[in-house]
């Protein structure tokens, strides 16, 4: 009978032995699952901020190009503006200066040939002073753009 006991202690023990051991596996099993899936998680969020990172550092460099492609260009337009204005400026102020060169010769030549019964010189110092004031006014224009 003892002997009975023993087997029955014995078959007893090693079906909680068995039982303990198997959940003591799956324990395990399941904590290195969870472990595993951690990582995993923590991984894909550690590679999902490097990515946005490279991702943002690459849509700064585009975005910094084209910037600089753009103020070069209007630079450049700039540039061309102000030379066809100083050419345009330039051109009108020759014109202005040869008239003022006729107007000078014309009133030499009327005071030259004046006489006391006419007096057209006035005429024409009015309007040679009309247009060294619109020389001026255009120099200082040109001057401005500079």
């Amino acid at each position: 009978m003892q002997n009975d006991l023993h087997l029955q202690a014995t078959g007893a023990d090693r079906t909680s032995r068995a039982s303990r051991r198997s959940r003591s596996a799956s324990k395990a099993a399941v904590l290195l699952l969870t472990v595993i899936w951690l990582l995993l998680i923590a991984g894909g969020a550690a590679g999902a901020a490097w990515y946005a990172g490279e991702l943002q550092a690459r849509m700064t460099a585009d975005i910094e190009q084209q910037t600089a492609a753009k103020i070069a260009a209007m630079q450049q337009e700039v540039e061309t503006r102000m030379t066809e204005l100083e050419a345009s400026f330039r051109a009108e102020i020759d014109t202005v200066e040869a008239k003022v060169n006729a107007l000078n010769e014309l009133l030499t030549f009327a005071r030259d040939n004046a006489n006391e019964d006419t007096d057209n010189s006035n005429l024409l110092y009015t309007q040679l002073n009309e247009v060294k004031a619109k020389l001026e006014e255009l120099q200082k224009q040109l001057d401005v753009l500079k």
